[in-house]
């Protein structure tokens, strides 16, 4: 077992952080944050992850 010490809070550490980074600001334009918009959007994202949205960390 390996012990990292991470600090109290660091989302760039955090994968699902970065996935909705990307989601938030390069992805999908939120226009407005109502519950049937964000349900449509974020469905979208997940349908299309890895073939329409990726992330390439190089």
């Amino acid at each position: 077992m390996f012990l990292f010490y991470l600090p109290a809070y660091s989302p760039e550490l955090n994968l699902i952080e970065i996935v909705w980074k990307q989601a938030k600001y390069h992805w999908r334009r939120f226009i407005t944050w109502t519950q049937n918009t964000m349900e449509y959007e974020v469905n979208t994202l997940l349908k299309g992850y890895g073939d329409q949205f990726a992330i390439n960390f190089s």
